[in-house]
Parts: structure tokens; C-alpha cells; sequence
């Protein structure tokens, strides 16, 4: 974690350095709704932040490639009315994923507007927390249950405020599983699940030293 935060430091001051040789730097600042497919948990209810360097190579007026260090919190979050067998008021299901996350985008620029982006993404967990049932688990970094690996795909759409900020919206979605899982009901029938990240993302973005499109 301190090597990612350093390595974040060092891209945010190198941003005027990067603007000398036509590589524009930027940050960014919000928040994730996510959820975790495959857990027996549905909607994104798991808020978390997304705080990011970024370099900017523009081609041209449309074309640009982005290369980001984000800091990226996942998860899931659900609370149930009663357990199985009905005694308990309001137990829940709290999963927090952070991960040091890298993407690389390809985005076109459309008449001057809005933004498009497509690209891929690499992760690496560095923190897990799980609370089951309101409980804590025995889950852990280092447990082996999560992969500490994640690719994601991603789609996003950038949309200008004013010169150099932008509105950012993302959507993200784990390309391998993250964890596989058995589960056990009362009855004792069990079955298996492959778990994928979930994610939705609304952040600003502010772009050093970004011209205005005509």
C-alpha cells in the first residue's frame, strides 16, 4: 500500500513535467456503487471510493489513450430481516475489496463533447474485510479465498463541466472470478459459485492544462 500511495505522489507531481513533453496529467476524486455477482447478494449497495492519477496522451482532437494508478474500494452489502431460522433482527453481509487498480483506455471524443472510452484494467487486492451474518469472518488478505489478482473490462463516458473538469461515469466488470465459493442451506444441499466484481463509478476528473475542444 505504501509503494501504490507513493507511486500515485510521485505521477501527481510529476504532472507539469508530463505537460512539457504533451502528456497531460490528471486527477480524480468519487465514489463506486458495487456489488458482487455470484455471492447470494443482490444490488449495488457497497459504497466505496476511486481516487486516481492519470496521464493523458491526445492524438487528436478525438482520439486519446489514458494510462491511471487508482486506489479502488469493492464490495457487496446487504441486511436481511431475519437469518434461517427466523430469531435474529437484522443480521447483515459487509464485503470491502480494496484494490490498487491500473487501467488503460483507448477513448474517442465525439463532436467536441462527450467522451467514450473502452479498456482493460489490472488490479492487485490489498485489502479484504468480511463480515457474515453480522460476524466477522476468518477471511483475510492472505487467507486464500479472494484472488489477489483481478482484469477488468470497462466502459466509460467522460462528459466536460468547464475547461480542464470533467463528470466521469464508469462501469466496470471482473474478466476472471475473484473467489469461488461453496454454500450450505439448512437442508444441507450445497452448491458452488464463481464470484466476479460488479462496479459502478461516478468521480470528477480535472485535466492540467486541457485546451478547450472547438
Amino acid at each position: 500500500m505504501k509503494f501504490y500511495f507513493l507511486i500515485i505522489i510521485l505521477i501527481s507531481f510529476s504532472i507539469q513535467s508530463l505537460n512539457a513533453q504533451g502528456i497531460k496529467g490528471g486527477l480524480a476524486f468519487g465514489g463506486n456503487l458495487s456489488q458482487v455477482d455470484g455471492d447470494e447478494v443482490f444490488g449495488y449497495k457497497k459504497i466505496g471510493f476511486n481516487t486516481s492519477a492519470l496521464a493523458l496522451i491526445e492524438f487528436n482532437k478525438k482520439w486519446s489513450l489514458s494510462l491511471e494508478a487508482n486506489f479502488n474500494q469493492k464490495g457487496a452489502y446487504q441486511k436481511y430481516p431475519y437469518d434461517y431460522q427466523g430469531d435474529t433482527a437484522i443480521p447483515y453481509y459487509n464485503l470491502r475489496l480494496n484494490y490498487a487498480e491500473v487501467p488503460v483506455m483507448m477513448h474517442f471524443t465525439d463532436k467536441g463533447f462527450l467522451t467514450f472510452g473502452l479498456g482493460l484494467s489490472w488490479a492487485r487486492l490489498v485489502g479484504v474485510n468480511e463480515i457474515e451474518w453480522g460476524k466477522q469472518t476468518s477471511v483475510t488478505l492472505n487467507s486464500g479465498e479472494f484472488e489477489k489478482n483481478e482484469l477488468n473490462g470497462i466502459v466509460d463516458l467522460r462528459v466536460p463541466i468547464v475547461k480542464g473538469l470533467h463528470f466521469n461515469f464508469r462501469f466496470s466488470y471482473s474478466l476472471i472470478p475473484i473467489r469461488e465459493r461453496t454454500y450450505t442451506d439448512i437442508l444441507g444441499d450445497s452448491w458452488t459459485r464463481k464470484q466476479y466484481n460488479n462496479v459502478l463509478t461516478l468521480r470528477l476528473i480535472y485535466i492540467f492544462n486541457q485546451a478547450p475542444r472547438s
